[in-house]
């Protein structure tokens, strides 16, 4: 890599971790699982985003509320923080939580990265779909319990939270990537079940996918999402109909609340994407399966040959 500097390269579990820093881009880092991107950030402008998925939900947070009004964040899924940086750029002191599998990743990425003074983040490690379903103040403990938190790591710093600390989120962010799969038990109808009731009632909820047409997995997900909330948008970047269209980021927006701001701000992205709602997207969504955890599936494998 002649045109980059390795930050650090870290084992986890059965995979690769590597921070890379870009000698062509001065204070631009990609973090990488197994050679797949997961995030690109640059720490000296925190609102440059590189992946236009990152934009349309950055115009998303936009929209949320006023400008520099405080927004309670979740993160599902931490990666190099790319959005909580954008938060904290935007709207500073902002509260905000991060749910992240891996507290050695995360140690190491704040440790290279360290996020701006000021900042308000503090981070759940576990599993989160476990996270999702521990109980809330204002529940009796479910007599079934998923797997049990993974212990924390000595090396994760930085303030921690527990389940308890995720009530009443006003913008969740589901980026829950098992290197480039998206496993079926953090994308069913439960566990956006559990989400919504961590969601303030007029609390947005962005999901990041990967698919291409005829985006069979991502129509699943709409369907999934709207037996949970009453309104849902979806965002493509590819021409829905383009069947030869390739392997991309799909955005879908779902709240309680008409989702009319935040469709309109992210159509102001670069270019324009396609946003489905209402009849044109209950006819795109057609017949596809919600998801449960009985009748899920994972992610498309982006190595799949019919990507091509």
């Amino acid at each position: 890599m002649p045109w980059s500097r390795r930050v650090f390269s870290l084992s986890l579990a059965n995979r690769k971790a590597k921070l890379v820093q870009s000698r062509r881009r001065l204070g631009r880092f990609e973090l990488s699982v197994d050679g797949i991107a997961q995030s690109v950030v640059s720490i000296t402008e925190p609102t440059a985003l590189e992946y236009s998925y990152t934009q349309h939900i950055a115009r998303a947070m936009d929209a949320a509320a006023e400008p520099d009004a405080p927004l309670f964040t979740v993160h599902l899924g931490a990666g190099a923080l790319t959005l909580a940086r954008y938060v904290q750029a935007t709207r500073a002191g902002s509260p905000q939580l991060v749910v992240e599998f891996e507290p050695a990743l995360y140690a190491a990425v704040i440790d290279a990265l360290p996020l701006p003074p000021g900042s308000d983040v503090r981070v759940i490690f576990g599993d989160a779909r476990t996270v999702a379903d521990a109980a809330l103040p204002n529940e009796k403990p479910s007599p079934v319990q998923s797997s049990p938190f993974p212990g924390l790591d000595d090396a994760a710093s930085g303030p921690t939270a527990t389940d308890t600390d995720w009530v009443d989120a006003f913008f969740t962010v589901v980026d829950l990537w098992d290197a480039a799969v998206i496993r079926h038990r953090v994308a069913s109808q439960e566990f956006y079940r559990r989400v919504a009731a961590r969601s303030a009632a007029a609390g947005v909820v962005a999901v990041n996918l990967l698919d291409g047409h005829p985006f069979e997995y991502s129509r699943r997900q709409a369907a999934t999402l709207s037996t949970v909330f009453d309104h849902v948008a979806v965002v493509l970047d590819a021409e829905p109909e383009d069947t030869e269209g390739p392997l991309g980021n799909v955005v879908i927006f779902a709240s309680d609340e008409p989702l009319d701001h935040v469709r309109a701000s992210v159509l102001l992205d670069t270019p324009r994407p396609h946003v489905l709602h209402d009849a044109p997207l209950t006819s795109w969504i057609a017949e596809a399966r919600i998801m449960t955890d009985a009748d899920g599936t994972d992610s498309p494998d982006p190595d799949d040959p019919i990507w091509g």
